[in-house]
């Protein structure tokens, strides 16, 4: 070996830093190697929430939840499956006892969380779920503190000084005064930050960027543009990693074990084509470090893989000149709000458009199977556009001429001339939409169901005079636009056990191999049970992890 340490991080995502820090504190030895220039992975570039249920910020708020609760929701959501061997009932069970232990030991190294205030379980209506919602989020950070390291934190797709409770308000700016308020403190601490020379982040910036503070201040080793090509085996176990310094290959030791958390595969189309047939890796959110080669080499040393056919769906528009952008317009609420539906190539509507982002993808690449749905249209009247947000514009603004000259978004004075623009049946979209209507008059989606969770209503204008997700479209002119299923990551990868160790596929323990984040195969099975329900396992199994080496250097605690 080159060098050596006691244990060795693959990647700088999520729970990598989180890892590195219970190493540290057990007085251990920690290397980070993130192959691209930047630290923080996807997790700084998103909205940086973690699903951690019966979490000591719900207990201060009085919000009601327990252990038990939180078994019974995931248990009816995710279930037991022979399909899904990374989410077995001994992992969920795992993963809702240490995950509040995870968030106390973050907080007691100093790392600021909250939660936000209201933002329900995507399927709140379950038996177990949370209305209130079980979401940890970190406080604003004021980047400055990094000093040099600054510019090696990924930037987050926010830009704006506020926080991410703010933000989720912030869309209702032409309904109440309270956001309005709200856009008012935000101009006042821009100005403020601006004098007093601080700059705040915010989101997964905000999370990434607390934890990169403490892990530099707690004597992590972290190596940004440092890829590992290779992990090194010896007599069966994983011993260290191969890495790149200064051009030529450099061989770190690992004494007490490998986490491998570098992402899954969004950004590597081949892959995605074996696994994950129709979808593309320019619509995907991830960071360019997305690239599968790590999963690929711990299946060259005999790693089990499985649920490689999910991911994390996230429905997105592509404006003009936006296409080569690496984070697009999000229209995730676009079609929850009133006066809004979604529908195929062929007119008709098919789904909730309320539900969670994945349920939204998946549900599209489904229908897609038998009936042109990829792209599909999102149908609006001049109401919505008047009242919401549409792709990054605000409402009742002008929306750019080269949205309509390039056929981004389409207009007409009737819905037969709209369904003619992008080329399906009048007779079809005019049936659904009337359809849709008296939906709207009855207050019901008799077909869907949409309106009826509180996490629909909380998507859709709580302001709204009769249903928060539902209303007519009746009022011209009529507009379209394609919505694409892209993805902030994928959902399957190696199987791992309760310990986060790296299974093979006769279910023995490649030791000294741990896995975390979207590199394995999420707990969560195919559901997506509440916001941050990928970057709240990436921490938690990296905690686990890390435990698990500092306690018993790989044997079985």
């Amino acid at each position: 070996m080159d060098e050596e340490f006691d244990f060795v991080v693959v990647g700088s995502g999520g729970g990598s830093m989180c890892a590195a820090l219970v190493l540290r504190a057990a007085g251990k030895s920690v290397i980070v190697l993130e192959k691209t220039s930047l630290l923080g992975g996807t997790t700084a570039r998103s909205g940086g929430v973690m699903w951690i249920p019966n979490n000591r910020f719900m207990k201060r708020d009085g919000v009601e939840d327990s252990l038990e609760q939180a078994r019974t929701y995931l248990d009816g959501v995710v279930g037991d499956h022979n399909d899904t061997p990374g989410a077995t009932a001994q992992r969920r069970e795992a993963y809702l006892v240490e995950a509040p232990k995870m968030v106390d030991f973050l907080v007691d190294q100093g790392i600021k969380l909250d939660r936000v205030s209201y933002w329900p379980d995507y399927y709140d209506d379950r038996p177990g779920g949370s209305e209130q919602g079980r979401t940890v989020v970190a406080e604003l950070f004021d980047v400055n503190e990094l000093g040099e390291w600054k510019a090696r934190l990924r930037p987050n797709f926010i830009s704006m000084m506020s926080t991410l409770d703010e933000m989720l308000k912030l869309r209702f700016i032409k309904q109440s005064w309270s956001s309005k308020i709200i856009a008012v403190r935000m101009v006042l601490r821009t100005i403020a930050a601006k004098l007093t020379g601080k700059h705040y982040v915010t989101a997964g910036g905000a999370l990434q960027g607390r934890m990169l503070k403490a892990s530099l201040n707690a004597g992590v080793e972290l190596r940004t543009d440092s890829p590992v090509d290779e992990l090194i085996a010896m007599n069966g176990a994983v011993r260290g990693v191969v890495t790149s310094k200064d051009g030529k290959p450099y061989r770190i030791g690992a004494r007490l074990g490998v986490l491998v958390n570098a992402g899954g595969f969004s950004r590597n189309q081949s892959m995605r084509d074996q696994y994950q047939p129709g979808t593309q890796a320019d619509w995907s959110l991830t960071a360019e470090g997305d690239t599968g080669e790590m999963i690929l080499e711990m299946m060259r040393h005999g790693a089990s893989i499985a649920q490689m056919e999910e991911m994390v769906g996230n429905q997105i528009a592509i404006p003009p000149g936006m296409e080569n952008e690496a984070v697009k317009p999000v229209v995730q609420g676009v079609t929850a709000a009133p006066h809004a539906i979604l529908v195929d190539q062929s007119g008709v509507r098919y789904m909730n458009e309320a539900g969670s982002y994945m349920a939204y993808c998946k549900g599209m690449l489904e229908r897609n199977r038998t009936v042109p749905a990829v792209p599909s249209w999102a149908i609006m009247d001049e109401q919505f556009m008047r009242s919401y947000m549409l792709a990054g514009t605000m409402p009742g603004s002008k929306k750019p001429a080269i949205w309509f000259e390039k056929g981004f978004l389409k207009k007409a004075d009737t819905i037969e001339d709209l369904a003619a623009l992008i080329r399906v049946d009048r007779a079809s979209l005019r049936t659904t939409v009337d359809r849709f209507n008296g939906f709207v008059a009855r207050g019901r989606d008799e077909d869907f169901h949409r309106g009826e969770r509180a996490y629909d209503r909380w998507l859709g204008d709580r302001y709204h005079e009769q249903n928060a997700s539902l209303g007519s479209i009746n009022r011209a002119p009529f507009y379209a636009m394609k919505v694409m299923p892209g993805d902030v990551g994928t959902y399957g990868g190696v199987v791992t056990d309760a310990n986060a160790r790296v299974l093979r596929e006769d279910g023995s323990v490649i030791e000294g191999l741990y896995a975390t984040g979207i590199s394995t195969a999420s707990v969560m099975g195919r559901f997506y049970p509440g916001a941050g329900a990928s970057v709240g396992p990436s921490f938690v199994w990296g905690y686990v992890a890390a435990k698990h080496a500092a306690q018993s250097g790989g044997e079985t605690v």
